[in-house]
């Protein structure tokens, strides 16, 4: 297979692409991707992971295929992202404690040589018990989700915080790993 290259330097999602078996250089995306507080629309999401893509691709021109991927929380149809500092973190807690909200990554794949791309998404639904103060406050100190989108690491929430997750959870981590896989597949076959 030709070079991969990871456009994150997310260690979660590189940690996900080495369970799935596959080489790759992670290089960091030149684009900001700041989108908090706006309404959601999979071409939104879409679009930030294909421009993270298109920026590294500036970089490359030989045979490389590079991933990309932008993964968001939406609650009742707002972007939450990543947590400017303690109080925000604080308010995006708040805010999903006792409701269900989801968590969509969209996914982009260019194949450099031959000018293609796949574009696709992927959401899961998540439940929040009610929390208390307490927990939320304990939560940030400890795990500081500054770098988090929803002020949350799903594999580190203490035990208590989930009440009940629909859809993949390599999703909520960050890479859907089976939607990957096929799309991985897919313009793999195109090259031939």
């Amino acid at each position: 297979m030709n070079k991969i290259i990871l456009a994150s330097t997310s260690p979660r999602r590189s940690a996900l692409l080495k369970e799935m078996g596959i080489n790759f250089e992670a290089v960091s995306p030149d684009f900001d991707e700041n989108i908090f507080g706006q309404n959601f629309s999979y071409s939104l999401i879409e679009g930030i992971a294909e421009k993270k893509g298109l920026s590294v691709k500036e970089k490359y021109h030989n045979s490389e295929i590079i991933i990309s991927a932008d993964t968001v929380v939406i609650l009742e149809n707002e972007v939450l992202g990543k947590p400017k500092d303690f109080d925000d973190a604080h308010k995006m807690l708040s805010k999903l404690s006792g409701k269900t909200h989801k968590v969509v990554t969209g996914v982009c794949i260019i194949d450099v040589e031959k000018n293609k791309k796949i574009i696709k998404s992927q959401t899961s639904e998540v439940s929040f018990n009610n929390l208390s103060d307490e927990d939320i406050i304990n939560y940030i100190k400890a795990k500081k989700p500054y770098d988090k989108a929803g002020s949350y690491g799903i594999q580190e929430l203490p035990i208590g915080f989930i009440k009940e997750i629909k859809g993949e959870y390599n999703n909520i981590v960050g890479l859907p790993t089976k939607l990957l896989k096929e799309m991985l597949d897919e313009i793999t076959k195109k090259r031939v």
